[in-house]
């Protein structure tokens, strides 16, 4: 018995250093601007085979191996924040109205939707379910929730989630300052730069004071100005990241092309080509295995 129970002991401390060293490996390659490696980002989790933003979906992209995943974020009438993209719950659940009208005992008795609109057995998660869940096994994007800065990283602490988290939005230095300059430098934080608007260089080279960790370009159009601002950007020692989710995103080429056309050549390679090291897909297992054979995992 005693040997039996040493062996378990055993176990586990190998299955909690392998989940230390896997995610202190992706945290180090997030943070090192000459890595390699591409990092994998999967839109809403893994919602082609689970509902988005759930527990489940989170679990396997875990599972298969994905780098982070991306969430968003409401708070509930009495203050909670869960994942949900939408103002409303309409689209994703078998309920109705926004998040803001229920308290989150409410909330929890209606039952997310499938890719096919039919309502599962799983409910709509809290953020601080999905830290814990996610907790020394994969990086974590907050994508809708700017406006819960400070409850986001009070809940990063408190779960001991700072380190693999990253915050983003689509404002300028200034107004993040102004918002949250009081834990800004706390935080992992990413900017998301529209390389199409006008004052896109601007906002870039005002970010490249704080050197983020990596900018996230979005750009339908890819004229000489906006891939000039793209390796501004990288040599800056910000990472550049580049959705391969719809065309209007990168110029055209996003996940259909390199799957449905059989292209990822002329989808993914081209994101390559631009100097992107984080790639967000809605095709996380395709991407995955695009990669392996450019060797950049």
């Amino acid at each position: 018995m005693k040997k039996f129970c040493l062996l378990i002991v055993a176990l586990v401390y190998v299955v909690c250093a392998s989940a230390q060293t896997r995610i202190d490996t992706l945290v180090n390659v997030l943070h090192d601007p000459n890595s390699r490696r591409v990092l994998v980002v999967s839109h809403r989790g893994d919602w082609r085979n689970a509902p988005e933003n759930s527990l489940q979906a989170f679990q396997n992209c875990i599972d298969m191996g994905v780098d982070m995943i991306e969430l968003d974020l409401k708070k509930t009438k009495d203050g909670v924040l869960v994942l949900m993209h939408d103002n409303t719950i309409d689209r994703t659940t078998d309920g109705h109205g926004k998040p803001s009208d229920y308290t989150l005992a409410e909330l929890q008795k209606f039952h997310l939707k499938n890719g096919l609109g039919r309502a599962t057995f799983h409910h709509i998660p809290t953020l601080e379910e999905a830290l814990l869940q996610c907790k020394d096994k994969i990086l974590i994007n907050i994508d809708k929730g700017y406006e819960y800065f400070a409850d986001v990283y009070k809940l990063l602490v408190k779960t001991g989630t700072l380190k693999q988290v990253v915050i983003k939005s689509g404002y300028t230095l200034d107004k993040v300052r102004s918002d949250n300059g009081d834990v800004l430098d706390k935080v992992i934080y990413m900017p998301i730069i529209n390389l199409d608007e006008a004052g896109a260089e601007q906002k870039a080279i005002d970010y490249t004071k704080i050197k983020p960790v990596a900018m996230e370009c979005c750009f339908r159009t890819a004229t000489p100005e906006v891939l000039s601002l793209i390796k501004r950007i990288k040599d800056s020692g910000s990472k550049i990241w580049i959705n391969s989710l719809w065309p209007s995103l990168n110029a055209g080429h996003d996940d259909d092309t390199a799957v449905e056309l059989c292209k990822p050549n002329d989808s993914w390679g081209w994101i390559l080509d631009c100097g992107a090291s984080i790639i967000q897909t809605d095709r996380p297992q395709k991407l995955i295995e695009y990669l392996k054979t450019k060797q950049r995992r």
